[in-house]
């Protein structure tokens, strides 16, 4: 075969890549679109005629992409725990005790929500609208935050770091907290929001910390 044939040959992959990223970038107009009317609206108030005209595609368009509406909702939250996960893997986990470990996560967790709607969706969206189905899925990767938060503490009051407590009360209140900074917080805001993740983590850890007698 010479170098014409294998350079035609390979022109039909080149084309289907290109259609590929194409359609990923689409897939992600249409949930960013959609993970701001949520938060802005509500995700009962939102419709796909809506989101299609503020994307300026036609509604068998939009269906195209996503099945449904709740199949949308779920990607947004996919996508949010994607990209606290993301952050995860960037920040430093192996170092520290369970209570720096914590801290870290918190951080991790409250910047997600304070830089990228798909984070505040995690946070703010409310659930009880969804199927059963639906909504099951979305609680199951809601309870991978819960999960790691509660695991952390568990490491912290095993090496001493924090106090002995309920560690699932203890992750529930912390998570609660990091979720309400989605109700208020403003990008204009005298505060920003490296300044917003930093404070609260910091806060909520000398909360679990164990204290030390003096000497």
């Amino acid at each position: 075969m010479d170098r014409g044939t294998v350079t035609s040959a390979r022109r039909p992959w080149k084309g289907f890549r290109v259609r590929q990223r194409d359609v990923d970038a689409k897939r992600v107009a249409i949930l960013e679109t959609a993970a701001h009317l949520f938060l802005e609206r509500g995700f009962s108030r939102t419709s796909m005629r809506e989101l299609a005209a503020m994307l300026k595609i036609t509604k068998p368009a939009l269906y195209y992409y996503f099945q449904n509406k709740e199949q949308i909702l779920v990607e947004c939250y996919r996508a949010g725990i994607a990209s606290i996960e993301g952050l995860l893997e960037e920040a430093v986990l192996d170092d520290g005790d369970g209570l720096k470990k914590v801290e870290t996560y918190l951080q991790v967790y409250a910047t997600a929500i304070v830089s990228h709607d798909f984070g505040r969706c995690v946070a703010m969206l409310d659930d009880a609208e969804l199927s059963a189905t639906t909504r099951r899925e979305v609680r199951m990767l809601k309870r991978r935050i819960d999960a790691s938060v509660r695991r952390f503490i568990e490491e912290g009051i095993a090496d001493g770091s924090i106090a002995d407590c309920n560690p699932k009360l203890a992750a529930f209140a912390a998570a609660g907290a990091i979720n309400w900074i989605g109700t208020w917080y403003r990008p204009t805001g005298d505060l920003s929001g490296e300044e917003i993740a930093t404070g609260f983590s910091r806060l909520l850890t000398r909360g679990l910390a164990r204290s030390t007698a003096p000497d």
